[in-house]
């Protein structure tokens, strides 16, 4: 009996380690394809002012924005413009991936 109750536990134990394994794959999955959204989000709204390579243009160089602010300030400028840029460009999810993504890949 203890052999089995012994043996039932490590199976948990090595089903608990794989599940947590799997679980951290999913998560960098999604947010390696959450980044790939985001820059695509970018490109298709943004680098018409800010440049396919956020060196700036008709507005400002977002190269180091990630250093510079923090991801809900970023977000704030985003859905209610700033010093030019209108509002309302990006919103709800579209607006969070690319704040994200700009703090996180721009420091």
């Amino acid at each position: 009996m203890k052999k089995k109750l012994a043996m039932f536990s490590l199976a948990m134990l090595l089903l608990a380690a794989c599940s947590s394994n799997n679980a951290d794959e999913k998560k960098k999955y999604h947010e390696g394809q959450n980044m790939e959204a985001a820059e695509s989000i970018y490109k298709q709204n943004c680098a018409s002012c800010h440049g396919n390579n956020l060196e700036g243009g008709t507005g400002p160089s977002l190269e180091k924005i990630g250093s510079k602010y923090s991801e809900k300030e970023i977000m704030s400028v985003i859905l209610r413009g700033r010093n030019g840029m209108p509002a309302g460009i990006l919103t709800g999810g579209d607006a969070r991936l690319v704040a994200e993504w700009l703090k996180k890949e721009h420091k």
